[in-house]
């Protein structure tokens, strides 16, 4: 059985006891979380929301709050010698998917 869950405008499948990593949430670690499921298949049936499937919800604990690699963004200007070099980390939210019920 997976799902497809939604959280904030983006889509992630699945499946009971995964762990994923989510833009950086309001939620201290150890809270539980309900996010709507948009489609849920088991085996030979599927179910798709319009835009959730009814009654159907993804439970999922916060584990920890990392923060992404670091991404460097080079800006270039050609004979003028303008170099400007500037890193970026993102935070995230790992959380693991604890049941999926619908």
């Amino acid at each position: 059985m997976y799902a497809v869950i939604n959280d904030r405008g983006r889509q992630y499948r699945a499946v009971q006891g995964d762990k994923l990593t989510l833009d950086r949430l309001d939620a201290e670690v150890g809270t539980m979380l309900d996010l709507p499921i948009m489609l849920l298949a088991d085996g030979s049936s599927v179910k798709v929301g319009s835009p959730a499937v009814a009654g159907a919800k993804a439970t999922c604990k916060v584990l920890s709050h990392p923060r992404g690699e670091k991404v460097i963004v080079t800006k270039y200007k050609r004979r003028k010698r303008n170099l400007r070099r500037r890193g970026y980390r993102h935070d995230q939210s790992v959380v693991e998917v604890v049941s999926i019920s619908g």
